[in-house]
């Protein structure tokens, strides 16, 4: 049985681990934290899936209907250690990868424990990479947290907030201080795309069903007017509006609009505030770039991640760009025998993303494996 290395052992990489077993190769999983999933142990409480379950599920596997129509954070848990346990996938848990290189004919990954050697790779760490926090000229007296470190309202309470960013993380954890009565502000520096969770009825993201049918292009003309009537314009809210519609903001730039899942009723009724881009930390206090200076007890960046695997792969990988982001996912790289799964955002959800690019995957690697025509 033909031995493929998976690097990563959250969604994606398990995933990939059981579409790989289907057509016949041994994933060998390495996961540096200690337990599948482990970025999903680590979101903030509140958390719950902006995609239905029927359309969330991993290959092999569906949700169960006891998680909800939209599962919580917990629940998604509960799904990943169900889902390696149906599947029979047992990850190298404390595996950190340190390097990869490829040697001849194979690809040589040294990681905490020793090494590991295959013909095939996959990479399944996904967008969540290293978290990236601004470095904003000037000093604060406060802490200065990224959104991965934030897990509920209560050591805020009483607090003055600023929370930075305007993506799902940011609207979440803005919500879920100020349903908590803690005085928060969203600091918005680009211009934003805003979604409905729903829309007559249906989840927002099964839309990204017609941009595929008809080109994000003509599908945002189309549910442009609807939309504005679902959630009213991004300047009704004191912010700027993208200069692209919100599917061709994701299939152009790699963006995702900022589904709502309840922050813009709580702007129009001033539980939120909004304030531009930060322009300077100020001591007890930020500047924004309107020139008003406002005090805050705490800044929460919920300003995204990085994926750069150049300091895995060295600065010469073919299949990365000069940002070290690969070229292609869901395929095969232009370095041979290298694939990496659920690299780029995804309209219709990054499980959904995962699940469908774990199995292109296995069906590309399946031609190489002993004893098949």
């Amino acid at each position: 049985m033909k031995q493929v290395i998976v690097v990563g052992a959250g969604p994606t990489g398990l995933a990939v681990g059981a579409c790989l077993q289907k057509v016949g190769a041994r994933p060998v999983i390495l996961e540096r934290a200690d337990t599948v999933g482990s970025s999903w142990r680590s979101h903030y409480d509140s958390l719950a899936l902006h995609t239905i379950r029927g359309r969330s599920g991993l290959p092999g596997l569906p949700f169960p209907e006891s998680a909800g129509r939209y599962p919580s954070r917990d629940a998604v848990i509960a799904y990943l250690d169900a889902y390696a346990e149906h599947h029979g996938l047992k990850p190298k848990f404390g595996h950190e990868v340190l390097s990869i290189r490829r040697e001849g004919p194979v690809w040589r990954v040294t990681h905490s424990q020793g090494a590991e050697e295959a013909g095939t790779l996959v990479m399944a760490t996904g967008l969540n990479g290293k978290p990236k926090v601004p470095d904003w000229p000037g000093d604060f007296d406060g802490p200065i947290l990224h959104s991965k470190d934030y897990r509920n309202p209560s050591p805020h309470r009483g607090q003055r907030v600023l929370v930075v960013g305007f993506g799902n993380s940011a609207g979440d954890i803005a919500l879920d201080l100020a349903n908590a009565g803690v005085e928060v502000t969203l600091s918005v520096r680009g211009p934003v795309q805003i979604l409905p969770k729903e829309l007559f009825g249906m989840p927002i993201t099964s839309f990204g069903l017609m941009s595929r049918l008809l080109g994000p292009r003509l599908a945002d003309r189309l549910t442009a007017p609807i939309l504005r009537r679902q959630v009213g314009r991004p300047e009704d809210y004191g912010l700027n509006a993208y200069e692209k519609g919100p599917a061709t903001m994701v299939a152009e730039d790699g963006r995702i609009p900022m589904i709502d899942v309840g922050a813009l009723a709580a702007i129009r009724e001033g539980r939120i505030r909004v304030a531009p881009g930060i322009a300077r930390l100020d001591g007890a206090g930020v500047a924004f770039t309107d020139g008003t200076v406002h005090p805050f007890d705490t800044i929460i960046a919920a300003t995204g991640y990085t994926s750069d695997l150049r300091p895995l792969f060295g600065p010469h990988c073919a299949a990365l760009d000069d940002d070290g982001h690969p070229l292609v996912s869901g395929a095969p790289s232009p370095e041979p025998g290298l694939f990496f799964c659920s690299y780029f955002a995804s309209s219709t959800g990054q499980l959904a993303a995962s699940a469908q690019e774990a199995q292109a995957i296995a069906r590309a690697v399946a031609p190489s494996l002993p004893n098949r025509g």
